[in-house]
């Protein structure tokens, strides 16, 4: 039976339109399904109105701190206008989708508007009309996890928020994952009162341990308070305020909670199963490492597999697939070496291995670690420290990770992150010159390891 298109591609999210784009530029024709706004969750609901919002936050810190090097602000600079940011943001996500679409007109994409759903392996129905591909992506993201709790189903999400107008006096934030601890630090420097609850004893579970250890402390020199081991076990919505029940029987009341108890792979409704396509316990998509799904022709990328949710996996990912399935070659990237950052105040940066899970594996490690105060805080009286740590294999000498708390720390750890790529030894890092006086310099002065 004849194929309408050369490959459909359900989503229009970074790795969803990355990978259209780019089988497109092969000679494929290319459709790209989409119930919702083009762009997706990094660039509508997600990474970039975040980092927005914590410039906004960032800027206040920058206005008090000031005073300690010399500048005195009027008491009311520090008022911050929930509205106005909103306005601001809303207006840049709409220009961010308008340069989407273009960018896929401009690549001869079709867009079809709708929700796809399989009808066979090769066969997605949109809006009624049935289309059929040689190949198909599915590239349909996430969403928040709206049932982990009793009662946390009208609580709002990560969406939500990014959407208000005014903030809270009091929020309570439920979690203890990144978009918990960034948007509780936030929220916290914008004026909130803060309360995060959480299961584990630390925030960050799967971080290297040193820097789930700082942030804590972070967060609590932040003003927020943390509730480790107390995630509620039953919300109740009232007239005036929510009601949380803790695990010792404890009730909290708070005007408004932030439900960041996870999200899990849009994969319902889809009808997988008329494709032959299998999803594990959380609703994700099965794939092997070249992102092939049980029907080989169909592939996965991104957060609907639930392996590494970054947004450059999704979309490295999506060109490696179309790539290989319209071009020459097409390796998928290494997700052990996909570097991060955590947007906190202060921020994250890491790429590769916790010390804990390389020493499970059986690592021979060396580490090294820097632990001090920041230049830019000798005149600001701020208790914030700077935590550098890298993680050596004593065999061959190679750097195997970096880790670092501490403003711009994305930022550097990013550049690391090629060295890693690379190869890098520690024997490399010693012999690369100091850029002096920066934080970064102390990656490369680093002589005497952890004993």
């Amino acid at each position: 039976m004849a194929h309408d298109y050369d490959l459909i591609v359900l989503g229009a999210g970074s790795g969803g339109v990355a990978a259209s784009r780019r089988a497109a530029s092969h000679g494929a024709k290319v459709a790209l399904v989409e119930a919702g706004r083009v762009g997706g969750t990094c660039a509508l609901r997600g990474c970039v109105p975040k980092k927005l919002l914590m410039y906004a936050a960032q800027y206040g810190d920058a206005m008090v701190e000031a005073a300690g090097y010399g500048w005195h602000l009027p008491a009311d600079a520090t008022r911050f206008e929930m509205a106005q940011w909103q306005q601001a943001k809303s207006a840049e996500t709409t220009r961010l989708e308008g340069v989407y679409r273009n960018l896929l007109a401009q690549s001869g994409v079709e867009l079809l508007a709708g929700h796809g759903r399989f009808v066979d392996a090769h066969t997605v129905e949109v809006n009624g009309t049935r289309h059929r591909a040689a190949h198909l992506i599915i590239a349909t993201g996430a969403s928040p996890v709206r049932d982990s709790i009793p009662g946390i189903a009208d609580c709002a999400t990560s969406d939500d928020l990014l959407d208000l107008s005014s903030l809270p006096e009091h929020a309570a934030v439920i979690g203890g994952g990144y978009i918990a601890v960034e948007f509780a630090s936030m929220l916290a420097r914008l004026g909130v009162r803060v309360t995060l609850l959480y299961r584990n004893r630390l925030p960050l579970r799967g971080f290297d341990e040193d820097l789930r250890t700082r942030l804590a402390k972070a967060l609590g020199d932040a003003g927020i308070e943390l509730r480790p081991g107390q995630a509620p076990v039953g919300i109740e919505k009232r007239a005036t305020a929510w009601r949380l029940t803790l695990p010792q029987g404890e009730v909290i009341e708070t005007p408004w909670v932030l439900n960041a108890t996870g999200r899990r792979p849009n994969t319902q409704h889809l009808g997988l199963q008329a494709a032959g396509i299998t999803t594990d316990s959380n609703d994700a998509v099965i794939v092997d490492s070249g992102c092939r799904t049980a029907t080989l022709h169909v592939h996965a990328i991104g957060d609907v597999t639930n392996r590494k949710n970054l947004t450059p996996v999704a979309i490295a990912e999506g060109r490696a697939v179309a790539d290989r399935l319209f071009g020459k070659g097409g390796a998928v990237p290494n997700l052990n070496l996909a570097a991060t950052g955590v947007f906190t105040l202060p921020p994250i940066g890491t790429v590769g291995p916790s010390e804990t899970d390389l020493l499970a594996a059986g690592v021979r490690l060396r580490v090294y670690e820097a632990d001090f105060k920041p230049m830019r805080h000798t005149f600001t009286g701020r208790p914030e420290r700077c935590y550098m740590k890298l993680l050596v294999d004593d065999t061959s000498d190679r750097v195997l990770a970096v880790h670092m708390i501490g403003a711009d720390s994305p930022e550097i750890v990013q550049s690391l992150a090629v060295a890693l790529t690379a190869g890098a030894t520690k024997a490399h890092f010693d012999a690369t010159l100091a850029v002096h006086p920066t934080a970064a310099e102390e990656f490369v002065l680093m002589r005497t390891a952890r004993s």
